[in-house]
């Protein structure tokens, strides 16, 4: 089993209220929700205007499966981000449980 983590760090230099950002980032979690079935959420930065933090997981039997799915979201989310936002910083962390018999 491969779990994949992903933090992606966003600015969103537009952005006059945290009414405005949230409305982004709510968007932005959804659509990774339902178009991918991951789980994410925003996982920091929530008082603070033109900055967010985005976490995702991903969980897979095979470790290719478990990247292709996280790649796809970040491309997804760079699509999303698109004239509103932009990432400017993304950690991955994977690991790989190995069966116990």
């Amino acid at each position: 089993m491969t779990t994949v983590t992903v933090l992606i760090t966003i600015h969103l230099p537009g952005v006059q209220s945290l009414k405005e950002k949230r409305a982004v980032v709510r968007s932005l979690v959804a659509r990774l929700r339902s178009r991918l079935d991951l789980t994410a959420a925003e996982v920091g930065a929530q008082d603070m205007l033109q900055r967010a933090e985005v976490g995702f997981a991903v969980v897979s039997e095979e470790t290719a499966t478990a990247r292709r799915l996280a790649d796809e979201a970040r491309r997804l989310i760079d699509l999303e981000l698109l004239g509103k936002a932009e990432v400017v910083a993304t950690e991955v962390d994977e690991t790989v449980l190995e069966p116990r018999f």
